[in-house]
């Protein structure tokens, strides 16, 4: 018994190449790669028969068959692990349909290698426009959540110790910030993806007189990609899909530490609702945000899949092969699926999380977090460098963290004292201007030098970000378009193959 695929090979596969190698990968790859290759097989057909390559009653049965596997659906066709992969099962089952003969003419002037890179790329731009705009949905609910909050005064912290006022809605409005650089390398992906392989064959085209630019169209590519090689040997593209998603997760995981943190009662500053929370089997006053630690876990399996990805290509020869092409993708769609599903929570938690804005307000008051302002106060209102200054305030927060006093209790004499110490001079600062620096929702709303916390310019900034989440979005959509339309001719094209003969078969009954 020979090769199920090939009569140069004179022997099956053994075995365990099938049961760890090829039956694992059809496994994975038929059902969700059914439909693209329906796609990718109607449009090179379309551009054969075109093209001259195949005769007219050849492409209208071929057509017909190809529409008839695309509504029977994948689970029609028997896979075997022994045809090695998707498409060979797939022209397996069209040639069980037309016979041998017909069936075998699909494949004139294309190979599983560009059939393969083109089938990643359409699943790597179906992906990136699905989780591009699932973050952008996740970045605009943090706008209308911090829009509500711009006014919640809070701690900010550094190195985990307070530092300075700003409030929570600040806080989400520098989230999306980051978010939105991560749909700028989301779209930089779309842009990348956005070239076809087809026609490029094993790795130098073709000796038949093909149209590339035809194919790339009706599969919702603006253009052929240059370079046959480089079609086949590159999966860069996944690679960088990859590599955007593991930072985009970082830049969530690093709100979901703080959430968890600020969720504790020692902070206090968030709660969240039953709906979103576990509890012990054992301990009955539980309740734990198992939501931020399954998060936490899900980014640390993106930057791993995304390791793996890079690890995988590295050092295989620039030309394809099973794992530069085959293994390397295969964490890509792993990352993601758990990306739209850690999007899909995040976006639960930033909309379902509540700010305690008494707790909230109360540290910020009492944590030393407003005492920069005072320092500030004594450049401006007692002639003392900055330097000087940060070391008298200094010397203050020290003896009120000595004497139990919090931040809101420090006076005049204090800061007058300090003052004597450091400089050989009093200082004469009013306790109006002292109790204005200290009070933190005064001290936030002067901050109006550009990018500070100042309710009125988070308000502002929230508009102009939501009209950059807009442009985002439009662009996505234009992607998203572009590939309806292109799905749309080829079908209009498919259609007009197969009227044409019906036609033809009116004449000749009449």
């Amino acid at each position: 018994m020979e090769s199920k695929v090939s009569s140069r090979l004179k022997q099956p596969l053994a075995p365990e190449v099938l049961q760890y190698i090829f039956l694992p990968r059809l496994n994975r790859e038929f059902f969700a790669n059914f439909e693209m290759l329906n796609q990718i097989n109607l449009a090179h057909l379309v551009m054969l028969h075109e093209q001259g390559i195949l005769d007219h009653d050849a492409s209208v049965r071929l057509a017909q068959a190809l529409l008839k596997m695309q509504a029977d659906g994948p689970d029609a066709v028997e896979l075997d692990a022994a045809r090695e992969e998707a498409y060979f099962n797939y022209e397996a089952h069209l040639i069980k349909l037309v016979g041998q003969e017909l069936g075998g003419r699909l494949h004139t002037a294309r190979s599983r290698n560009d059939i393969g890179a083109t089938v990643d790329r359409i699943r790597a731009r179906d992906f990136t426009a699905r989780i591009a705009t699932a973050l952008i949905d996740v970045a605009d609910a943090a706008l209308r959540q911090a829009g509500q909050y711009a006014d919640c005064v809070m701690p900010g912290y550094t190195h985990m110790q307070a530092a300075q006022p700003i409030t929570y809605g600040y806080y989400l409005s520098a989230l999306v910030d980051a978010w939105s650089r991560d749909v700028d390398r989301l779209l930089h992906v779309l842009e990348t993806t956005d070239a076809s392989p087809l026609g490029a064959c094993a790795l130098a085209g073709t000796s038949f007189p093909i149209d590339r630019d035809t194919t790339s169209a009706m599969l919702g590519f603006s253009r052929p990609l240059a370079s046959s090689l480089d079609s086949v040997a590159s999966r860069d593209f996944a690679l960088e899909l990859s590599a955007s998603l593991s930072i985009m997760m970082i830049t969530s995981s690093r709100m979901v530490q703080d959430f968890y943190i600020w969720s504790t009662p020692e902070f206090g500053y968030l709660s969240f609702p039953d709906s979103i929370a576990s509890t012990s089997s054992i301990m009955p006053q539980k309740k734990n945000p198992a939501v931020l630690e399954y998060l936490r876990g899900k980014t640390g399996h993106l930057i791993g899949l995304t390791s793996a990805a890079f690890a995988t290509v590295k050092s295989t020869h620039f030309t394809h092969s099973g794992d530069s092409s085959r293994e390397s993708t295969r964490t890509c769609w792993e990352a993601c699926e758990e990306a739209l599903r850690s999007l899909a929570l995040i976006k639960l938690l930033v909309e379902r999380v509540e700010p305690n804005r008494a707790r909230m307000a109360s540290r910020a008051a009492e944590d030393f977090s407003t005492v920069t302002d005072l320092a500030d106060l004594l450049v401006r209102k007692a002639d003392a460098s900055f330097r000087d200054a940060h070391h008298i305030i200094g010397a203050v927060v020290r003896q009120a963290l000595e004497a139990g006093i919090p931040a809101k209790d420090i006076t005049p004499q204090m800061v007058n004292a300090a003052a004597a110490q450091q400089l050989g001079r009093r200082v004469a600062l009013r306790e109006d201007d002292i109790a204005a620096c200290l009070d933190p929702v005064r001290n936030v709303a002067a901050r109006q030098s550009f990018g500070g916390p100042a309710p009125s310019l988070v308000t502002g900034r929230i508009g102009e970000q939501q009209a950059e989440l807009a442009k985002q979005r439009s662009a996505i959509a234009a992607t998203v378009q572009r590939v309806a339309d292109a799905q749309d001719l080829l079908r209009q094209c498919v259609q007009t193959l197969i009227s044409s003969e019906s036609a033809v078969t009116s004449v000749l009954e009449a």
